[in-house]
C-alpha cells in the first residue's frame, strides 16, 4: 500500500488541505507497527465552523421529501456494496485491514454491513407514518415525527466504517445533519466513509473534523441537537455530564459484558463453534464479544476438550493473509494489556487452557486464551475485556450463572446454548442485556434495535427505535366540526 495522506477536515463539501495551524498525526499499522500514511486534524475553529455549516443545511435536509432522502440512502447503499467488492492493495477493505488489524474477511463484511443500515433505515422511513386519533368529539389528533437538528456523531476504532455508517443512517434518514468526529486510530478508513457519503449528499449535511476531543467534540457538546456516541463507559459518563445542563438527548452505545452461558443439553461442538465466533470476532475487540463462558460441571471435560482442539488451530498473524484465523490488535499496549488480564487470573487461581501461540516478532498481537475456573471476581470475567481471552466458570446452579451474569453492571448483549427452544427462552428472559444470541454469535441486525442498558449506555441505533432516536414528536390538536 502506498503511502497516504489525508484531510480529517471535510466542510460544506470542502478538504481543508491547509495545515497552518493544524497537526498532522501519523497512521500506525498494528500489523507490523509502522507508518503508512498521515491524517490532518482539525482545530476547534474548526469544529465551530463545521456546527454552523451543519446548523445552516438543517433546514433544506430536514424538508427533503422522504422518497429523496430514501433515494440517498438507497443510493450510498449501493456505492458502499461496489467498494465492498473491490480487492486488491487499493481497496477499502485492505486499507480497513492495514489500520485496524482485522481480517480482510471480515472488513469486507463490514463494509457490506455498512450498506445495510444505509437500507434497512431507507425501509424505514418509508414505513412511518403520522399517527392520527378521532377519539375526542370534535377534536383530531395527529403526532407527526419531526427531525431533532444537528447530531453529533462520535465513535471508535474498532469498527471505523461500520458504527458511523448505522449512526449516520439513522440522522440522515431523520432528516438531521451531522458533524463527525472518527476515532484518531482509525481515522483513514472512516474518512472514505465521509467522502463516499458526500458524494450523495448536499453540501454541508454532513461534516468532519478529526482532532482532540478537547478542541472538536467539547464545542460540539455545547451546541448540537442530538448526541451518538459510542466508546468506553468512562467517557460516556463524561459526555453525559457535559450534556446534562442542556438536556441534550443522546444515544450511548457504550461497554459491555456479554455472558456466554451453555446449558446441559447443548450440543457441545455447536455451542463451541458459535463460542469461537462470539469471543474471536474482530480480534475480540467488539462490544457484543462473549466476555466470559459459563458452562454446566457435567459438561466441564467434555467441553474443555473440544475448545481446546478449535482454539488451539488459531492461526494469528498478518489479516490480509486468508490463512491467518486472528490479526493484530489496533491499540499498541492491546496485547500487554490482556496478558496481563490472563495472567492476573492465573495468579489467583485459574488455569491457562492453551498452550503457547506462535506470534509474528513485529506488530501488536496477542496469544488467544481462555483461563479454566477463572475467578469471578477477576477483571478476566468482570469487566470488558476486549481482546482474545475470557475467563471460564463452571457452574452447578444455572441461578447461579444467571446471577453472575447480572451481577456485572452490563447490559450489552450475551449468548445461550441449548438444544430446547423453551429453556432458550426462559434463560434469554432472565438475561440483563439488550441484545441476545441463542445459538448464534451475530445477533446484530440493522432493522431491529441495538443498544443496551445500565453500564451499557442508554437508547437504540437500528430498527425504529434508532430511527426515532433522532427525531421529536409533535402533537397536533385541530376542531372539527360538532356532531
Amino acid at each position: 500500500m502506498n503511502q497516504l495522506s489525508e484531510s480529517g477536515v471535510r466542510i460544506g463539501g470542502e478538504v481543508v488541505s491547509d495545515g497552518q495551524g493544524r497537526r498532522r498525526i501519523e497512521a500506525i499499522s498494528p500489523i507490523d507497527g509502522n507508518a503508512f500514511g498521515d491524517v490532518l486534524q482539525g482545530t476547534a475553529d474548526d469544529a465551530l465552523r463545521a456546527f454552523d455549516v451543519a446548523k445552516r443545511s438543517f433546514g433544506s435536509w430536514s424538508t427533503t421529501p422522504v422518497d429523496e432522502r430514501v433515494a440517498t440512502l438507497r443510493a450510498i447503499a449501493g456505492a458502499l456494496r461496489d467498494e465492498a467488492s473491490v480487492t486488491g492493495e487499493s481497496s477499502w477493505a485492505w486499507l480497513l485491514s492495514t489500520e485496524t488489524g482485522k481480517r480482510l474477511a471480515e472488513a469486507q463484511g463490514e463494509i457490506n454491513f455498512s450498506a445495510v443500515y444505509f437500507d434497512a433505515f431507507a425501509d424505514l422511513l418509508e414505513a412511518q407514518r403520522d399517527e392520527q386519533f378521532s377519539v375526542i368529539p370534535g377534536i383530531t389528533h395527529r403526532v407527526q415525527p419531526q427531525a431533532m437538528g444537528v447530531v453529533a456523531v462520535i465513535t471508535p476504532w474498532n469498527f471505523p466504517v461500520s458504527i458511523p455508517a448505522r449512526k449516520i443512517a439513522a440522522a440522515l434518514v431523520a432528516g438531521c445533519t451531522v458533524v463527525f468526529r472518527a476515532a484518531e486510530l482509525a481515522a483513514l478508513s472512516s474518512l472514505r466513509l465521509s467522502a463516499l457519503i458526500e458524494r450523495f449528499v448536499p453540501a454541508g449535511v454532513v461534516n468532519t473534523v478529526l482532532g482532540t476531543p478537547a478542541d472538536v467534540v467539547t464545542p460540539w457538546l455545547e451546541r448540537v441537537d442530538c448526541v451518538s456516541f459510542t466508546g468506553s463507559t468512562r467517557v460516556g459518563r463524561i459526555i453525559n455530564e457535559q450534556i446534562a445542563p442542556r438536556f441534550t438527548p443522546a444515544v450511548m452505545e457504550l461497554g459491555g459484558n456479554a455472558s456466554f452461558v451453555v446449558l446441559d443439553d447443548a450440543d457441545i461442538n455447536a455451542a463451541v463453534d458459535t463460542l469461537m465466533i462470539a469471543k474471536f470476532r474482530n480480534n475480540g475487540q467488539s462490544c457484543i464479544g462473549a466476555n466470559n463462558v459459563l458452562i454446566p460441571r457435567s459438561l466441564e471435560a467434555d467441553f474443555r476438550d473440544a475448545l481446546t482442539a478449535a482454539a488451539s488451530s488459531l492461526v494469528v498473524g498478518d489479516p490480509r493473509d486468508a490463512a491467518t484465523d486472528l490479526g493484530a490488535l489496533a491499540p499498541a499496549k492491546d496485547p500487554a494489556r490482556v496478558n496481563s488480564l490472563v495472567d492476573d487470573a492465573v495468579a489467583a487461581g485459574g488455569e491457562a487452557l492453551l498452550g503457547q501461540t506462535e506470534l509474528p516478532t513485529s506488530g501488536h498481537y496477542a496469544a488467544p486464551q481462555f483461563v479454566m475456573n477463572a475467578p469471578a471476581s477477576s477483571t478476566l470475567v468482570a469487566d470488558e475485556v476486549f481482546g482474545p481471552a475470557a475467563g471460564i466458570i463452571a457452574y452447578d446452579d444455572l441461578n447461579e450463572a444467571l446471577g453472575l451474569q447480572r451481577a456485572s453492571g452490563y447490559g450489552l448483549a450475551s449468548y445461550v446454548c441449548t438444544q430446547d427452544e423453551s429453556r432458550a427462552d426462559a434463560v434469554a428472559a432472565e438475561f440483563r442485556a439488550g441484545i441476545i444470541g441463542i445459538n448464534t454469535a451475530t445477533p446484530n441486525y440493522p432493522g431491529a434495535p441495538f443498544g443496551g442498558i445500565g453500564l451499557s449506555g442508554l437508547g437504540y441505533e437500528g430498527g425504529r427505535q434508532g430511527l426515532e432516536a433522532h427525531q421529536h414528536f409533535r402533537t397536533i390538536a385541530t376542531k372539527t366540526e360538532s356532531v
